[in-house]
């Protein structure tokens, strides 16, 4: 199974946890191709089964079924040829609150075998790219969110391994932070670490990623770099919410008129909400604000929006990402307890 070209390949892989009401099937049979020194995505809602793909590419849970390769070997065969070349950071972090961020570095550089003579010069290239310089003598326990969180992705590399895995990694930050670690993370990708992460935040996924795949239920359901995905939803997407008595009133009647006029490629409705897509969104309000208004349809709001990586979502599944995101489900844990994954 062994790829020059690519670090991580994944064949139909699958996972399955039993539960007091039977068996769920976290993942249902994930199929990946991650080049080299490229940001990769897994992009999805709470529940998706994200973090336990992640899991079993770390060698931190057993495939069930199906193959992988990281780094060059397979996953189930060799997973301490693994483990010696990724580094893993997790939703949580691993980092000892009552230790400085230096010792904390040090340790874990330490564990994986390198020597303090190789580390000295290490920790303080991490502090730097990272800007940790200012607080790596202090305690962690001090650290704001986004100052633990850049630790946290130096302790998955402070052994200088080519694979990065980060579940989740700016989830808690304020934007500011977030855009920063943004920042730091497509550097290292500059440096030649590949690096995979999971989120459910659209823009990270679009600003951040080279190439990614959206995940729902346990599957594959898009796969392409933002760019590509965004291109195979036709037009610019409107958003029309009309206003309850005349969504009450009117039923199918406004989904069939405006499917039916020519400049209407694709019509969804969902409550008192529609959404549709268009060849030309400049031309195509006017005349909408114009048939909506002949016809007495009242409406609350209006949007024009190019396509986002949550229409791709939409598209494929029949709702919202953003919907999904917050909504969630339970998935296992490395425990055997339910957690979002």
């Amino acid at each position: 199974m062994e790829d020059p070209v690519h670090t991580i390949l994944t064949e139909d892989v699958r996972k399955t946890f039993a539960s007091r009401k039977g068996h769920i099937e976290a993942v249902r049979g994930v199929s990946l191709r991650v080049q080299a020194g490229e940001i990769f995505g897994l992009l999805g809602p709470n529940g998706a089964g994200k973090t336990t793909t992640l899991r079993m590419l770390t060698t931190l849970l057993p495939i069930d079924a199906g193959s992988a390769c990281v780094a060059g070997f397979d996953v189930a065969a060799h997973p301490d040829k693994v483990r010696e070349r990724i580094g893993y950071v997790s939703q949580l972090g691993g980092a000892d609150e009552l230790a400085t961020g230096r010792e904390n570095l040090i340790l874990q550089g330490r564990l994986y075998g390198a020597s303090l003579a190789e580390l000295g010069p290490r920790v303080d290239e991490l502090a730097r790219i990272l800007d940790l310089s200012e607080f790596a003598d202090r305690r962690v326990k001090t650290y704001s969110g986004g100052q633990r969180r850049r630790l946290d992705v130096a302790l998955g590399i402070v052994h200088q391994r080519s694979v990065l895995f980060l579940d989740e990694p700016t989830t808690g930050l304020d934007p500011q932070n977030r855009a920063n670690l943004w920042e730091h993370l497509s550097a290292l990708r500059e440096r030649g670490t590949t690096i995979v992460l999971t989120t459910h935040y659209l823009e990270e996924a679009d600003v951040l990623c080279d190439r990614l795949v959206i995940v729902d239920h346990g599957l594959v359901v898009a796969e392409g770099s933002p760019r590509e995905l965004k291109r195979r939803v036709a037009g610019d997407a409107v958003v029309i919410t009309v206003k309850e008595a005349a969504a009450a009133a009117s039923g199918g009647r406004v989904v069939g008129l405006i499917g039916e006029q020519a400049y209407v490629r694709e019509i969804t409705a969902d409550g008192d909400q529609l959404r549709l897509y268009v060849e030309d969104g400049g031309a195509a309000l006017p005349q909408l604000l114009r048939l909506l208004d002949n016809e007495r349809i009242g409406i609350r709001s209006m949007s024009l929006s190019e396509p986002t990586l949550d229409d791709v979502f939409l598209r494929q599944t029949g709702r919202s990402l953003r919907d999904a995101g917050d909504a969630g489900t339970a998935q296992p844990g490395r425990d055997g307890t339910e957690e979002a994954a």
